[in-house]
């Protein structure tokens, strides 16, 4: 299975896209606070399969924090939980929405991480992984190839 990476994408980039959403297997929107050398963050993302929770795969978002005052920690949860819903699980840095809606479009993404900036204090910077799309169906998505982030075939 072919697949491509796209990363450093602005939120503003994604009103652009118009890929195939059931080609997204994965995305990750990293909300980092200035200065960016001390390296606060919010990484909020959702793997099409579920992502790993001890011997299970959980489905919906999840968010992972770095050098962020755990007293704000409700605050984000609350947000993304009135957004998508979901059940809430911790584990380490990372906060689970169990059964959260699922979002894949550009457009929901864009949107999501223009309102964390503004909501949380952070400057958004987006990653997002493909399955089986050919090179002329990314450029048609509007995709930009100097984003584009190889992966090593298996």
């Amino acid at each position: 299975m072919a697949r491509s990476r796209y990363w450093k994408i602005t939120s503003d980039e994604m009103d652009g896209f118009t890929y195939d959403e059931d080609k997204l297997l994965n995305w990750e929107i990293k909300c980092v606070r200035e200065p960016e050398n001390e390296a606060h963050f919010i990484g909020v993302f959702m793997y099409r399969k579920g992502t790993a929770y001890d011997y299970e795969s959980v489905k919906g978002i999840c968010y992972f924090h770095n050098n962020i005052d755990r007293k704000e920690l409700p605050l984000i949860t609350s947000f993304l939980q009135g957004k998508f819903n979901g059940k809430e699980m911790e584990k380490g840095d990372r906060i689970f929405l169990k059964g959260s809606k699922e979002i894949y479009s550009s457009k929901d993404i864009g949107n999501l991480a223009k309102e964390m900036e503004t909501k949380f204090n952070t400057k958004a910077i987006i990653s997002l992984e493909f399955e089986d799309l050919t090179t002329e169906q990314l450029k048609e998505a509007g995709m930009p190839e100097a984003k584009l982030l190889p992966i090593p075939g298996k």
